[in-house]
């Protein structure tokens, strides 16, 4: 049996029906051919988002970009300590060369 999607705009007028309480829930679902349960949770879920009708996308936008600037700073300041980190590995790693001595390897048991 294939599953049936419904559309949001069909969800939100089923909620604003049992909302106005002009019919019960059981009722609105029986003519609709939906199980009440079903509209149950849609009833649920749209009482628990309806506060974000009211936020400002921008406000939210801002957040982000600044979440966004947060990450990359950080992760600039990772690449810089790599490359730095790096560079004295390869200094170090030419000086062992220089003096003959054998270069210590990472992960090496002793």
């Amino acid at each position: 049996m294939a599953r049936t999607t419904y559309s949001p705009q069909f969800k939100a007028k089923l909620v604003l029906e049992v909302l106005q309480g002009e019919k019960e829930l059981e009722a609105i679902a029986h003519e609709n051919g939906i199980n009440p349960n079903m509209l149950r949770n849609w009833k649920r879920e749209f009482l628990d988002k309806a506060s974000t009708v009211f936020e400002d996308p921008a406000k939210e936008e801002k957040e982000a970009k600044r979440e966004e600037r947060r990450l990359k700073k950080e992760s600039d300041q990772m690449l810089k300590t790599i490359g730095q980190l790096t560079l004295e590995r390869d200094f170090l790693q030419g000086c062992f060369r220089r003096s003959g001595l054998p270069v210590p390897q990472l992960g090496e048991e002793k």
